[in-house]
């Protein structure tokens, strides 16, 4: 199975390759883009490459995993990234160039990926987001992803202090299973009135 090749209206998701290099540099060197990501930005071709071999060619190795390049149609470029680990947590997580904010690209790449693990039996997906940054939590919300609670902890390897919002959709019949990881996890958890 491995990464099949979605397609939705305007896009194409598929696997990244070697030659997707400087689309991925465009990616992960903006400021911006990275600010509330896990990782700082990239500075180099050699870094963007080390990325590249640690987090898309280890995932492509296993049997089942989703890890895409989100391309428009029109050039097949890739402009942002989307994924879903296959750890127990089913961590669902996403970054666009910022030129292309604002138009819909991550929450039709969203669903799309959401149906194709639904598809595959996953039972969940989870997702968290920093309180800080609410537009990645309207795309969760988009592709139909519920909030379930609140958690500090201190990000790395950034390592100051967040709180993050977990977000979670259930594709099995038990919609009230919550993964509890993060919760039992963080000293100081809670749930917020959105």
């Amino acid at each position: 199975m491995n990464t099949p090749v979605l397609e939705t209206g305007r896009l194409i998701l598929r696997k990244f390759t070697e030659r997707d290099m400087e689309a991925l540099f465009l990616i992960l060197k903006d400021k911006e883009v990275n600010r509330f990501l896990p990782w700082y930005p990239v500075k180099n071709m050699e870094e963007t490459k080390k990325f590249y071999e640690e987090k898309y060619v280890s995932k492509y190795a296993q049997p089942q995993g989703y890890a895409y390049a989100i391309c428009l149609k029109e050039d097949n470029f890739p402009i942002g990234y989307i994924k879903v680990d296959m750890e127990e947590h089913h961590d669902f997580g996403y970054g666009l160039r910022k030129e292309f904010w604002h138009k819909g690209i991550v929450t039709e790449a969203g669903k799309a990926v959401a149906g194709q693990v639904k598809k595959d039996g996953l039972p969940y997906i989870t997702a968290t987001y920093d309180r800080n940054n609410p537009r990645s939590g309207n795309v969760m919300q988009k592709i139909g992803m519920i909030y379930r609670y609140s958690y500090e902890e201190y990000w790395q390897p950034k390592n100051f202090l967040v709180v993050f919002r977990m977000y979670q959709l259930n594709f099995s019949r038990n919609n009230d299973f919550v993964y509890k990881k993060y919760w039992n996890e963080s000293g100081n958890h809670f749930i917020e009135r959105l």
